[in-house]
């Protein structure tokens, strides 16, 4: 399993303003796998290997919202990076694909940010409004 810190530093690197490769997609679509395997083994949970529609990653969102209702709220983060692998994979030539290919690190960071936020404070994306206030609030406590 790869640790927080490791897909951070990576995801950093691959949405630098560079020309992704379409080889990458892959590599994105496995850093969000990541992402979600460190959610649900926090739960306590060895982290799937089965696959939903065809994907990994969707499994993996399906077993991580058990008794968490509030993690639902990436579940379109997770169709949406699956649907950009999908654009970049069928149509490698096509004339969006430099852009497909950021759009997807984007998400896959997208992704990161809300998983370890939700790591860190327990209550975050409860609410679509007390998502800053929660973040807040754990900064002062933790200052």
């Amino acid at each position: 399993m790869i640790p927080l810190p490791d897909i951070e530093h990576r995801l950093a690197a691959l949405i630098e303003p560079q020309a992704l490769r379409v080889e990458q997609a892959s590599e994105l679509l496995s850093l969000g796998e990541a992402v979600l395997e460190q959610w649900v083994a926090a739960k306590g949970l060895e982290p799937t290997r089965e696959v939903r529609e065809g994907f990994r990653l969707l499994a993996l969102h399906r077993q991580g919202c058990t008794d968490e209702p509030s993690f639902n709220a990436c579940r379109e983060t997770c169709r949406e990076l699956v649907y950009h692998y999908n654009l970049v994979t069928l149509e490698p030539h096509h004339a969006d694909t430099a852009q497909r290919l950021r759009m997807m690190a984007l998400v896959a960071n997208h992704l990161y940010l809300f998983v370890a936020g939700k790591l860190q404070v327990h209550g975050l994306g409860d609410f679509c409004c007390a998502s800053r206030p929660l973040r807040q609030e754990a900064a002062t406590d933790s200052a």
